[in-house]
């Protein structure tokens, strides 16, 4: 049965983030054959509309607004509810990010739509659209299907592979008119810290540093081979807690849930709240001292050692097969 699919192609920085792309081809199976809508809200997104169709949406419905040059969940929530109006699609699929973590909860309820959050892979099957989410912290998987109204669901980043850009693809990108007012909250200035880099969140390798690596100096070899590999750093609660870096590196039940290609557990222990944040990465490698520790139960490569001495090996030695390759 044909769907119409409506997807939200999240901006930041006036790119569009890769889990737009993912979203795209997320919405082409819950589409089952029928047509995919991509949505982009701002002051300033027309832009990237076409890239939007390139990666798999058959056309762009574009909602500008000076109200929308930032984030908030009442100004996008408006456009939103206003596409839903125009459009009158079947579903819609967006990021699990922080933006849907906070904007999914809030059109569902305006709705009165069930919402299937955190998706790591759909499939069909028996004439149903099967959702494969995590429970229990990452422990055990559930699927779920919906029998009734729209259907609703936020996919995890480096979950589900994006559809390759095609750049013959072509669509229609039309601007919708859309009134924002009353908001409860305005945003005045946005102050970030600086950083550079690749989005921990999408990044496809991550080096994570625990304790072990003592202070915020220890971080340095984890960043040269993150800079090495073209991924990110991350960090264990306790390394945040510690004062070695900043929070926004945190992984875990209460940081960042991340799904990488490769993931180097430097001096990480293993703490149950930090494997619900990486437990699924494709792969896991983990470095520590103690044989012991229980990162070494969820790696599929293990290194007895110190990290300082095997950080550095591991860097000149990518660095060398890198150069040959």
């Amino acid at each position: 049965m044909d769907k119409k699919i409506v997807v939200l192609g999240e901006v930041r920085d006036g790119s569009l983030r890769n889990v737009s792309f993912e979203a795209i081809a997320a919405a082409r199976v819950v589409a089952e054959g029928g047509e995919v809508i991509g949505v982009l809200i701002g002051e300033s997104v027309s832009a990237l509309g076409n890239e939007l169709i390139q990666y798999g949406a058959d056309r762009v419905v574009i909602v500008e607004h000076t109200k929308l040059a930032h984030y908030t969940s009442d100004g996008y929530a408006q456009a939103i509810l206003a596409v839903i109006q125009d459009v009158n699609p079947d579903g819609m699929i967006m990021g699990h990010t922080a933006l849907g973590k906070d904007l999914g909860p809030k059109l569902c309820a305006k709705l009165d739509s069930g919402l299937i959050s955190d998706v790591t892979a759909i499939e069909v099957a028996g004439g149903n659209v099967i959702f494969t989410r995590p429970i229990y912290s990452g422990k055990a998987f559930e699927k779920k299907i919906i029998t009734d109204g729209l259907t609703f669901a936020t996919i995890r980043p480096n979950n589900i592979p994006s559809l390759e850009k095609d750049e013959s693809r072509t669509g229609d990108s039309v601007s919708l008119q859309v009134d924002i007012k009353d908001l409860r909250s305005i945003i005045k200035e946005v102050v970030r810290k600086a950083s550079t880099g690749v989005d921990l969140s999408e990044a496809k390798v991550i080096i994570a540093g625990g304790r072990g690596v003592k202070s915020e100096e220890g971080f340095k070899p984890l960043k040269e081979l993150a800079d090495v590999l073209g991924g990110a750093v991350g960090a264990s609660r306790g390394a945040c807690d510690a004062g070695y870096c900043d929070y926004s590196l945190q992984i875990g039940q209460t940081g960042k849930v991340v799904t990488p290609d490769l993931y180097i557990a430097c001096g990480i222990s293993g703490a149950i709240q930090h494997l619900a944040g990486m437990s699924n990465s494709k792969v896991i490698v983990a470095i520590n001292k103690d044989p012991e520790a229980s990162i070494f139960n969820v790696a599929n490569y293990g290194i007895v050692g110190d990290l300082f001495e095997v950080v550095p090996i591991l860097t000149e030695e990518f660095k060398k097969l890198l150069i040959n390759t």
